[in-house]
């Protein structure tokens, strides 16, 4: 039997065509304009022939035609002339406007007057001589079009109606997956979060890679939001909220996108910094109307991004901004609304922060965010997920290798590792290539970590000599150090603000230890110690070296208690209450034996680099003209020049103040 496809019966639906509510729109303001001139129409001017005065006194007032004048509102004068000159030649221009005798009641001319007393003066004097009985007869009337003042009034009305009409028409909530608020005037106070509906998101968690230990927390949410019953049945509770922690570009905002995709349910997204106008209570009018839409369609999810923005801890910072402050009433009621006397079952609200140390105590105790997820940047193993899902839609080569990529990009956040994808297709599109190779990666790493080359920018001889030698020092050292990272490559072509640079490819460690930061300040302080050695002065190209010695220095010193001066103490302060504090935590005497201990081991360091490079200036010289020939020098050309690099003798210098196990290998 055939199967028949079934017939609607349903009328069809009428569809709007588009742009036809802005039609309608225009109709009336079209309507509105055309009222304008409705009272010209009933506008009580008289009909007479404009005319000036000049005309009046020279055409019409010698002939003695004028049986009289009426001076209308102060304003102007209309002139009546005597019926027996309806046929006089002189007034021909009047009888194609059908003037007659039976219409003497409307005047024939009318001019305006200025003023009232310049009208009288000027008719008197031009009546001078005659008797009182033969001049014109002036009268004045007042007259008044109630239509007329009507709209007079009405106007200022319209045109406002009009422009609030176009210029907050697209702002009252009318956008695809708007709740309802905006920037407009009539509607500040209403919450502009997106609204995203069942089935609509796109985003699932088989786009999400690295993040599996925080998926699957997070996945329990929505096992609750799809089948509660298997939860309360035990007497369980789900949390009210959960809050992503992480540093920037570890996804925490994908990940929310991916609950929005998995949950189906409805999910409301705002960013922290929407609750926050110019006006006063607006930011607390706008939580709690997001919090009753919630309500309305429970069960569901409201994620609030970068809530740092309301959620800062409390009286930091009222001497500046003021006890009162907006954003405190905000974060008030947010706290009200997520723990307070009213209940809000079914409504999880899910934020996300790069600075929980800033946030207010009471917003992050149990009973509102019950559950803190940790994301932190992704491992060797993550990260290799993350290059799988970004290089699906690349056209890759078979010179690709995903764990490669994954080792050579140590510390980078899954933006990151976004980024550089892109960057690799774009430097492959630049040069007409069919695919994208793995030369085109190592050149987007490059160019991430360091900037973009700069070939055409112009150094002289001596400075280049003086940057390859800079450069073989870092080289020399760090290959010899123990417990500093492996060096992978050495250039000296200018990329961003640097003239030239090391890779080096960092170990995926949790400690280090204190010899791990000596050696790494005397291979940092290598490049200097290299051109005094070689140059006998020293140079600006170590800027940035200088300031990352001085920051480990006293790291060193301050925090982590491996100065034997200063003791086990640290003056960290992890919570950040102390950011904004006018007093250090330390006396000045201990801050000046804070700064001696940090001066003291960039000294021993820079000493320890300087007698390394003495016994070792063949081979410096050996790699900084290689650079100077290739201008790029990898790990085998410094293997061919140094040897191995072992990992077991340990050499000590006697010569400058010891800095326990320094691990420098003897070659």
């Amino acid at each position: 039997m055939e199967n028949r496809p079934e017939i609607s019966r349903q009328k069809p639906e009428f569809k709007e065509p588009p742009g036809g509510r802005a039609i309608r729109g225009w109709w009336l303001y079209l309507f509105f304009l055309a009222m304008l001139f409705v009272p010209g129409l009933f506008s009580g001017s008289s009909e007479g022939k404009e005319i000036t005065w000049q005309q009046f006194e020279k055409d019409v007032l010698p002939r003695n035609a004028v049986e009289k004048i009426v001076v209308l509102n102060g304003e102007t004068a209309e002139v009546y002339l005597k019926p027996e000159f309806s046929k006089d030649p002189q007034f021909k221009d009047l009888y194609k406007k059908g003037w007659t005798p039976e219409k003497e009641q409307e005047p024939q001319y009318s001019f305006p007057i200025g003023s009232v007393e310049t009208f009288d003066r000027r008719l008197d004097e031009d009546q001078k001589g005659l008797p009182l009985g033969s001049r014109i007869a002036v009268s004045y009337a007042k007259k008044t079009n109630w239509l007329k003042d009507l709209f007079t009034w009405i106007f200022p009305l319209v045109i406002l109606f009009i422009l609030f009409n176009v210029l907050f028409r697209r702002t009252m909530g009318m956008g695809s997956g708007s709740t309802g608020g905006g920037p407009s005037i009539f509607n500040f106070g209403k919450s502009n979060a997106t609204l995203v509906e069942r089935e609509k998101s796109n985003v699932t968690f088989g786009d999400v890679a690295g993040l599996e230990e925080a998926g699957q927390e997070v996945k329990e949410i929505i096992d609750f939001l799809k089948n509660p019953d298997s939860f309360t049945k035990l007497g369980a509770k789900i949390p009210k909220g959960i809050i992503l922690v992480g540093p920037p570009g570890t996804g925490k905002t994908l990940l929310a996108k991916a609950v929005a995709g998995e949950a189906q349910v409805p999910f409301f997204s705002i960013s922290g910094s929407a609750f926050v106008e110019m006006f006063v209570g607006v930011g607390a009018s706008r939580v709690r109307d997001l919090f009753n839409k919630a309500k309305e369609k429970a069960p569901c999810i409201i994620f609030i991004d970068e809530i740092d923005a309301i959620g800062r801890s409390r009286g930091k910072g009222a001497f500046l901004s003021g006890a009162n402050d907006e954003r405190e009433s905000t974060l008030n009621q947010l706290l009200t609304e997520m723990d307070g006397f009213g209940t809000n079952s079914g409504v999880i609200v899910l934020a996300a922060t790069n600075r929980a140390d800033m946030l207010d105590p009471a917003l992050l105790r149990p009973g509102r965010f019950d559950r803190h997820i940790f994301l932190e940047l992704p491992n060797l193993k993550e990260r290799e997920a993350i290059f799988r899902v970004h290089l699906k839609p690349l056209v890759t080569d078979d010179s690709i290798d995903i764990h490669f990529l994954a080792s050579q990009t140590p510390g980078f956040s899954g933006a990151d590792i976004a980024n550089i994808c892109n960057e690799a297709a774009l430097i492959a599109a630049r040069r007409k290539s069919n695919c994208v190779t793995r030369m085109d990666f190592m050149n987007a790493i490059d160019r991430t970590v360091a900037g973009l080359e700069k070939k055409s920018k112009i150094i002289s001889k001596e400075e280049k000599r003086i940057i390859a030698y800079h450069e073989a020092g870092h080289a020399v050292i760090s290959w010899l150090s123990r417990l500093v990272d492996p060096l992978v490559k050495v250039s000296i072509i200018p990329r961003g603000k640097s003239l030239g640079a090391a890779w080096y490819l960092p170990e995926e460690k949790q400690l280090k230890s204190k010899a791990a930061f000596q050696e790494e300040i005397c291979a940092t302080l290598g490049g200097r110690a290299a051109e005094e050695i070689v140059f006998g002065e020293v140079s600006s190209g170590a800027l940035d070296d200088l300031e990352k010695v001085t920051k480990e220095a006293y790291m060193m010193v301050a925090y982590y208690g491996f100065s034997d001066k200063i003791g086990n103490i640290s003056f960290y302060d992890s919570t950040g209450s102390r950011e904004n504090g006018f007093q250090k935590p330390y006396s000045e005497e201990t801050g000046r034996l804070i700064d001696e201990e940090a001066r003291l081991i960039v000294a021993n360091a820079y000493a320890l680099a300087k007698s390394i490079l003495e016994k070792y200036k063949d081979s410096l010289t050996a790699i900084a003209e290689l650079l100077l020939q290739k201008e790029i020098v990898y790990k085998e050309d410094l293997q061919h020049i140094l040897g191995e690099r072992p990992l077991v003798k340990v050499m000590e210098n006697p010569a400058v103040t010891p800095l326990g196990a320094v691990g420098f290998t003897v070659l």
